[in-house]
């Protein structure tokens, strides 16, 4: 037997295809394509793997799931169950995580745009912390945590530097002084958190090296104005787990913690938000080509509308119907979408026979699939979740309102 993907819950043995404990056959037979995937084992054992990591290194170790990566309530039920935290973005994210069962003081919110409806909900049910990408936002917070008699914790997401980015705050003399400003007018708001977050599929240990180095020169730069922080969040940025080995993760750990000892700084309590780390690999379209044109390209039904390239995926491509042939022979694979654009992989290594209805494996779409996807013209499609031998639909279109509009 051998894995497909380098997922273990997704199986090769002498032709069959094993997802989970259920053959792919017996999947086949009562669903149509295309067919979306999860897989909860796999999402337990990816939380699991990356807590446990973590905490050899850090003591408070600390995890907010990032609910933009997949806001499915079902994925979020077994994210909660296994004790993580989540970040909110925005009033729905919130709502959908105070109603499955998110401790108020696991949950963090912060956005580029805040909006009152927002921060107050926020502030009325004590959630952890706020985070801010300007200090402007800091007076807004402190009238609404003013009418409800509460001190709100905030975050300060600063710039990390990275090709320019816009996000979060450059400081500099003028904004250091508006701070320590802010801190001493606005009773109502306590800073407690710094946050950088560089980027995204980091797969490189010297970009999460980039990013703890200008976090640290934030915090000494605030430090000598008498600015502390009780926690510091490096964001997210991780790759699937198939694709980052856990080595690799554990290096990651370790460096984090050399740089907090290399620059004097006491190492405050480390927190992370991941999202596509923990479900990305748990995802997987089953789809079918429907098309076979004469120069190796294969159409499948779904396409960017539904695996988006600005999810930046890694997507892996099977022909499951032939999952025994060799898979080294260049393809091009297009989607449904009635345009040019809708070009899911080009000359990507795939079986030598192309065959129309045969079954196609699409792994990694666990994370942000479903949130960057824009619908055009096609409804979402069936939703299934196995652990075990067991399936349980989790959304099906005839008949459950889409979640994304709730």
């Amino acid at each position: 037997m051998k894995n497909i993907s380098g997922n273990p819950y997704l199986i090769r043995n002498n032709g069959e295809v094993l997802i989970d404990s259920i053959p792919l056959d017996k999947i086949i037979e009562k669903y149509e394509t295309p067919l979306l995937i999860f897989l909860e084992k796999r999402i337990r054992d990816n939380i699991r793997t990356f807590i446990n990591i973590f905490n050899e290194e850090f003591e408070n170790f600390q995890c907010f799931f990032s609910l933009k990566a997949n806001y499915l309530p079902e994925i979020c039920r077994i994210v909660c169950s296994e004790g993580i935290g989540a970040k909110a973005v925005s009033l729905p994210e919130l709502k959908l995580a105070l109603k499955l069962g998110f401790s108020p003081d696991k949950i963090i919110v912060g956005s580029p745009y805040l909006p009152s409806a927002l921060i107050e909900l926020s502030i009325k049910n004590k959630v952890r912390e706020i985070i801010i990408y300007s200090i402007k936002d800091l007076k807004k917070i402190n009238i609404i945590a003013q009418k409800f008699n509460h001190v709100q914790n905030i975050c300060i997401r600063v710039n990390s530097q990275k090709y320019d980015s816009k996000l979060g705050i450059k400081f500099d003399e003028n904004k250091i002084k508006l701070l320590e400003k802010s801190i001493s007018t606005y009773e109502n708001i306590k800073i407690t958190s710094i946050l950088s977050h560089f980027g995204t599929q980091m797969n490189n240990i010297e970009q999460f090296e980039k990013n703890i180095k200008s976090l640290i020169l934030n915090l000494e730069l605030l430090l000598k104005h008498d600015i502390f922080f009780e926690n510091v969040n490096l964001g997210g940025g991780f790759p699937e787990a198939t694709v980052m080995a856990q080595n690799q993760l554990k290096k990651i750990a370790e460096m984090i913690k050399i740089s907090f000892k290399k620059s004097n700084l006491k190492c405050p309590k480390i927190c992370f938000e991941p999202g596509r780390y923990f479900v990305g690999d748990s995802g997987l379209f089953l789809s079918k080509i429907v098309k076979v044109s004469d120069d190796r390209w294969i159409f499948i039904d779904i396409g960017n509308h539904i695996c988006p390239k600005f999810a930046r995926c890694s997507l892996r491509f099977y022909n499951a119907t032939q999952i025994d042939e060799p898979h080294k022979y260049k393809t091009s694979i297009a989607g449904i979408v009635p345009t040019d654009q809708d070009v899911l992989a080009k000359n990507y290594f795939f079986t030598q026979d192309l065959r129309e209805e045969d079954n196609v494996i699409v792994t990694n779409t666990g994370a942000y699939c479903l949130t960057f996807s824009n619908r055009f013209p096609y409804p979402l499609p069936i939703i299934i979740l196995i652990n075990g031998d067991k399936i349980k639909k989790i959304f099906d279109p005839n008949f459950d309102k889409d979640f994304s509009l709730n």
